[in-house]
């Protein structure tokens, strides 16, 4: 089975440096669990206290660019990769232009491509996420009927609504027909966004891992004799791309910590875990009062408690769950201030009114 799975991942491109299938899909779906853990996360930090790690939720989408843009900057200029490329070893490399399949990982992309993949790794998704919240709201406003389109340019909203989901169809289509492409060796690139970029993938070398270990040796050998201008750039260099190390560490490091998180709050495993820790129903409490041996529940769920007659108004305590009469219940608490059943203090803001389907 291996052995006629095998031609899958060497294609008819001949070409011995493009990474497998599986390698490029893994390290797509790595930074695609980063941002949901992380946003989970800081939900948590939000609910937890509102007052002082609020501003982190309200404004989690333009933090995480920011620092995506950070981390993918310094990547790409010190290994001609994406900080998930880089992980799993691989490198851009130009399609055109000086030095193409020549030049070193540590050199970073030419400018051009730079910039180019710089706004498709961080920027693009930023759009993409704020336009899906974007539509979720108007899809809202749709079923609610808050904006009724009668100008023409509200119209323009149902046509867009309508025209959204084709249009991702369409998109993913064309992802995965180039993901099969790739597979069987008709491409060089598995997606679309490194064609825009006009970059592809390739496995690193050995002479780009030598040049990127020895690359923070000959950094800091060449700033001895230096302008203070020159050394001023250097030093705000060094600390930007300190911060995204720092980043990249943290991500590199948590990583797995992040994956568990997202699979431990998943809804299946929440659902077992409700099912494991569950306990049996408590039994009710007893009543306070001494009178409380004339009281008995009766037979049929139809019956008030109090009148022993068939209820009218069904109103239930919040404190206790009990269903009454409203004028039984009304009375009683008004006059007690409890439940008459379970002795629960309770209170008039605390009767629920309940109306049935049939009604």
């Amino acid at each position: 089975m291996a052995e006629r799975g095998a031609h899958l991942t060497t294609s008819s491109l001949e070409v011995d440096d493009r990474p497998s299938i599986f390698e490029v899909i893994a390290q797509e779906s790595l930074m695609g669990t980063v941002r949901p853990a992380l946003q989970h996360v800081v939900k948590v930090l939000a609910d937890s206290s509102p007052a002082r790690y609020g501003w982190l939720w309200r404004w989690f989408d333009e933090i995480y660019v920011a620092l995506d843009l950070l981390l993918q900057h310094h990547y790409l200029s010190q290994t001609s990769a994406s900080f998930s490329e880089n992980f799993y070893g691989l490198k851009r490399v130009a399609l055109w232009g000086q030095g193409v399949g020549s030049r070193l990982a540590c050199r970073g992309l030419p400018r051009r491509h730079h910039w180019r993949s710089l706004l498709l790794l961080a920027l693009l998704p930023y759009c993409r996420v704020k336009l899906e919240k974007f539509l979720a709201r108007l899809r809202e406003e749709e079923d609610f009927s808050i904006h009724l389109p009668r100008a023409p340019w509200k119209k323009l909203y149902k046509a867009f609504l309508a025209a959204y989901p084709f249009t991702s169809m369409v998109w993913e289509g064309w992802v995965f027909s180039q993901q099969l492409l790739y597979v069987f060796g008709r491409t060089w690139h598995h997606s679309p966004l490194l064609r825009l970029a006009g970059v592809r993938l390739v496995n690193l070398t050995a002479e780009d891992i030598r040049a990127m270990d020895l690359q923070p040796l000959l950094t800091a050998g060449s700033g001895t004799n230096q302008s203070a201008r020159e050394k001023l750039r250097l030093f705000l260099s060094r600390a930007v791309g300190g911060v995204a190390f720092s980043l990249s560490t943290g991500l590199s490091v948590g990583v797995f910590f992040l994956q568990f998180l997202e699979w431990w709050y998943s809804s299946e495993n929440q659902d077992t875990i409700k099912t494991l820790t569950s306990l049996p129903t408590p039994p009710p409490p007893v009543h306070l009062d001494e009178q409380t041996d004339q009281l008995t529940l009766p037979k049929h769920q139809s019956l008030c408690p109090l009148c022993h007659k068939t209820r009218a108004n069904d109103t239930a305590l919040a404190t206790s769950g009990y269903v009454f009469c409203y004028r039984c219940a009304y009375t009683c608490v008004k006059r007690q201030q409890r439940c008459p059943l379970t002795g629960y203090p309770t209170e008039l803001q605390h009767l629920i009114k309940l109306y049935s389907p049939d009604g």
